[in-house]
């Protein structure tokens, strides 16, 4: 009987800045998705999660529920992880974290749960919709809670790759780094 050949899977490289941060997409209710944007939430937090996510990321936000649409990004300062006690306790120290006793509701429990601080918080000049992005992938979905973003996906090659020139965010990048 012939042998098979093992089917091998090469991932592409990640999708990086200008400053070589990886760029990940992420679902935030919207809700909170606008709290980060006007500056009151300080930190995202996620539960049950498996994937590291390094500081500098960063994250560019997808609201979800009634929103659907990709708004804006922020880049990640401090990460820290943790079972549900150890990363509540070092983000409630913060008393401008904007995290209220709902996010103790949502990690209570998890054995790795994960805050991510917010820092630079931008909306893109507009947003593009769920609807828009299926126009043009048909049958894409978004992550839900978050995913690395890679060279070549349609996503980033057609539409996350626009937005950000066109927002012009890797001058913005440049901008930072020299401060």
């Amino acid at each position: 009987m012939p042998q098979r050949k093992k089917r091998v899977t090469v991932e592409a490289p990640p999708a990086l800045t200008v400053l070589g941060e990886p760029l990940y997409l992420i679902s935030i209710r919207p809700h909170y998705a606008y709290q980060i944007f006007r500056g009151t939430k300080k930190y995202e937090l996620r539960r049950g999660v498996g994937g590291q996510i390094p500081e500098g990321a960063v994250m560019v936000v997808y609201a979800s529920g009634n929103v659907r649409a990709i708004v804006g990004e922020f880049r990640v300062g401090r990460v820290i992880r943790g079972d549900a006690s150890k990363v509540w306790d070092q983000v409630i120290r913060d008393r401008s974290s904007g995290i209220g006793g709902d996010a103790w509701r949502y990690i209570r429990g998890s054995n790795r749960a994960m805050a991510l601080e917010v820092l630079e918080p931008k909306m893109y000049p507009r947003r593009v919709t769920l609807e828009e992005i299926r126009r043009i992938i048909p049958g894409w979905n978004p992550p839900l809670s978050y995913k690395l973003l890679r060279e070549g996906e349609p996503l980033y090659e057609l539409i996350i790759k626009k937005l950000r020139k066109d927002f012009d965010m890797e001058a913005i990048d440049e901008q930072a780094e020299q401060v």
